[in-house]
């Protein structure tokens, strides 16, 4: 089995159990709007993606533009959920306290919120400043360019590199960009995801015998 030098995490759902939490505030606001959208829908269509280009999905149902105050409206509401009900991974600590190779994070989310995120759910010493964020360079996943930010910052390329995500945009950025890409499937609801990675995973423990840990 090859051996990689470097591991690169997505945060949200990856390493903290906020993707449903997250999407069910967006869900919510959306349909205060008129969306009439679900949770399986957003896990399936928002997942992993740019927080933009979610808006602009629900502004096509409505048909109208959301309020300007939207976004910091959610935001606001996403962390204070977050503050009381936000966990890490089931199984992640064990898999990062086992890593020998180096790693870091690279999420769709802005600094500020990967920062929080990771503290609420213990993780912070696990990271320091190996943090990368996709409102540091102004492109987001599906395109490759955060994680080509990150393996470049990190010393490796590419190839050298594992990616672990949870959605098909997350995992679509990764190979576009050359990585192999580890798949958590344990809340997947996009069909085309398990065809985007290079294998799959359904509880995050089991990265140590993936790996070799």
């Amino acid at each position: 089995m090859k051996e990689y030098k470097c591991v690169i995490f997505d945060c949200d759902g990856v390493l903290v159990d906020s993707e449903v939490l997250g999407n069910q505030v967006f869900v919510d606001m959306a349909n205060e709007h008129g969306a009439g959208i679900d949770i399986s829908y957003a896990m399936q269509h928002f997942k992993g993606g740019f927080l933009n280009d979610s808006i602009k999905q629900v502004e096509a149902i409505i048909q109208k533009q959301l309020p300007l105050g939207f976004e910091k409206e959610y935001r606001q509401r996403s962390y204070e959920l977050f503050s009381t009900h936000l966990k890490p991974v089931e199984g992640v600590e064990q898999v990062l306290s086992k890593l020998t190779v180096p790693y870091c994070v690279a999420s769709s989310g802005p600094q500020e919120k990967i920062k929080r995120n990771l503290a609420r759910a213990g993780l912070s010493s696990f990271f320091e400043n190996n943090i990368y964020s996709c409102y540091d360079i102004g492109k987001w996943k599906p395109d490759p360019a955060i994680y080509l930010y990150a393996s470049k910052s990190m010393g490796y390329s590419p190839d050298e590199c594992l990616v672990i995500e949870d959605s098909f945009k997350g995992a679509k950025a990764a190979t576009s960009g050359g990585f192999d890409v580890y798949g958590y499937t344990l809340l997947n609801e996009d069909p085309d995801f398990e065809n985007e990675v290079t294998k799959t995973f359904e509880q995050m423990k089991e990265l140590i015998s993936l790996l070799k840990l």
